[in-house]
């Protein structure tokens, strides 16, 4: 399956869509964010059900990361998957942050 990402900022998320299935063009999955400045938070991600399995999410994480480190962003992973996801690719490290501090 070939999967496209793009990011749609007026909806403050990352999405992919599916350019060979029946329903060409679809949104198959995207990943939500807030960006302050420098500094993106992927809050959350989400597949359509008939996608699952099929490299989406993986697809979707690499993009996003990917476009954090091009722009030289700050990554803070809130959504799970996410998270998981960059554990499993220690070369995204460089560009996330693990921990937040209160600052008094």
């Amino acid at each position: 399956m070939q999967f496209t990402v793009t990011d749609a900022p007026a909806r403050e998320r990352f999405e992919a869509r599916d350019e060979a299935g029946d329903e060409a063009g679809a949104v198959v999955g995207f990943v939500t964010y807030q960006l302050t400045g420098s500094i993106i938070a992927y809050t959350h991600t989400e597949v359509d059900p008939a996608y699952e399995g099929k490299g989406v999410g993986s697809t979707l994480a690499r993009a996003v990361l990917d476009d954090a480190r091009s722009k030289g962003r700050t990554v803070v992973p809130i959504c799970p998957f996410i998270a998981d996801w960059v554990v499993k690719h220690p070369e995204y490290e460089s560009i996330v942050v693990r921990s937040t501090r209160k600052i008094k």
